[in-house]
């Protein structure tokens, strides 16, 4: 019997190392910054200002360039922020909030596994 195709996406990615999902999510979401973003969105933060200040002290250059990939990978889309101006905010587009379940699954791996964590922020619901 024929392996079934468990995927959204029909057109393989020329850039991907390997068609193993794992591999692709990796790709894009496997570096140690990179979540913390989409960590910070899920928490309601929408601003670069909001990211660059959260506890762990992401880099403003790599700050930059991980809303340029997630961006480039349609997993956040900009809008304008609430107060106007030309200032511009993030939020998770459908794709992004799919994340969510992952997120919270590495939360409550740290805290059960990891002494000393804490969720100081509201739940990723």
């Amino acid at each position: 019997m024929p392996r079934q195709r468990l995927s959204n996406n029909p057109q393989p990615d020329a850039k991907r190392r390997s068609p193993c999902p794992v591999a692709c999510a990796l790709d894009l979401l496997g570096d140690k910054w990179t979540l913390l973003v989409v960590r910070d969105l899920l928490l309601g933060r929408s601003r670069f200002k909001d990211f660059a200040s959260s506890p762990e002290g992401i880099p403003s250059n790599i700050l930059s360039d991980r809303l340029e990939r997630l961006l480039a990978a349609n997993v956040i889309r900009q809008k304008p922020a609430e107060e106007g101006g030309k200032r511009l905010a993030y939020e998770l587009t459908e794709k992004g909030i799919a994340l969510r379940p992952m997120v919270r699954a590495i939360r409550d791996w740290g805290l059960k596994w990891e002494p000393g964590t804490r969720a100081e922020l509201q739940p990723v619901r």
